[in-house]
């Protein structure tokens, strides 16, 4: 049976339009991208268990041939949809809508679009968030302009972003980051002196839901079936001095440069934690004791900051270097600044 959502006003159901045979034809922009990806953008409002129902069963047809979620599509290609219903549009008597906001622009052209994320803002809305940076940038953006995030940051990260402005840019950045051929370094405020010596960590991490739904990370080891390799380079920048009102008995703070080889969730945050040395502020993984000894001091955000990113750009394969600035609330509460 076809699948069937219907738009709301006031909890009443609202008619639905007619579902028919669609053919699509795959252009340029959308060309070299997965088949299961191009339904998620064409039948926008579809649950995921739908497409892959519906690509299992051999009802969407690639040049009237069956294909896979995997396959990639080229530009000319035939695409056939079987009868679908969706919704017309959803209507609310209050719609809600994302605030235009604009971010410190790092780098930007036809392209590609890199921004000085804050932190504190999500990267996109959903999991009680109504809309994070991607949708405010598309308010503050109106127009033909399309735009899409490349990758993630958590909300408590700040640092660079990556926003594509072609569908053709956002697949090849996409590729870098899947084939691990980007730069990634971030800045750390530990607890704790980092042992010099160690400079890589190597441990699996696995993710997992707690019950209320939130996901969580924890290290793991190779016998585990759903651990996944994960990565980090670090590098001691220096001893941080303690600000004034630190207790004689409070552990230093070392201040890291992290370079990720693999892009797996809360990954820096777990691996430092895990090494003993927890990120300065890290509500998750941290040392709560610390963490409020570290607020009443001043630190009101997590010490993580997306520092540096080099990319190949995507149309022209130049290699790029993006640099964001630690913020203030970072550099002047640690005086960390004497290190760069």
């Amino acid at each position: 049976m076809d699948w069937i959502a219907c738009g709301v006003l006031g909890g009443q159901r609202l008619p639905m339009s007619n579902a028919a045979v669609r053919h699509l034809t795959v252009d340029a922009e959308s060309a070299d991208q997965r088949l299961d990806n191009f339904l998620l953008r064409e039948l926008k409002g579809a649950p995921k268990t739908l497409i892959y129902r519906i690509i299992r069963s051999g009802e969407v047809r690639v040049n009237k041939a069956r294909a896979r979620a995997d396959t990639r599509l080229q530009a000319g290609d035939d695409v056939r949809l079987p009868p679908v219903r969706l919704p017309e549009r959803r209507i609310d008597l209050a719609p809600a809508t994302a605030p235009a906001r604009q971010f410190p622009v790092l780098y930007e052209d036809e392209w590609l679009l890199a921004i000085d994320k804050p932190a504190g803002v999500a990267v996109h809305g959903g999991s009680g968030v109504s809309s994070g940076v991607i949708e405010q940038l598309r308010q503050a953006r109106p127009g033909p302009a399309w735009l899409e995030l490349v990758h993630r940051l958590d909300r408590e990260t700040s640092g660079v972003l990556l926003v594509a402005k072609r569908r053709s840019a956002l697949r090849r950045l996409q590729d870098q980051f899947r084939e691990r051929s980007t730069g990634k370094t971030y800045l750390a405020l530990v607890r704790g002196e980092w042992p010099a010596a160690r400079q890589v960590i190597d441990v699996p991490l696995h993710k997992y839901l707690l019950p209320d739904g939130e996901r969580r990370v924890r290290v793991t080891d190779a016998r585990d079936p759903l651990g996944q390799r994960s990565i980090s380079l670090v590098q001691v920048l220096g001893e941080v001095h303690a600000p004034a009102g630190w207790p004689a008995d409070a552990p230093g703070m070392t201040l890291l440069a992290v370079t990720i080889k693999t892009g797996r969730t809360h990954q820096i945050r777990v691996h430092l934690a895990h090494a003993g040395h927890p990120i300065a502020g890290d509500d998750k993984y941290g040392d709560f004791a610390w963490n409020r000894l570290l607020t009443r001091l001043g630190l009101k955000r997590m010490f993580l900051h997306a520092w540096r990113l080099r990319i190949r750009h995507p149309a022209t394969e130049q290699e790029l270097q993006l640099h964001a600035p630690l913020p203030p609330e970072l550099a002047d509460w640690s005086n960390v600044q004497r290190f760069f």
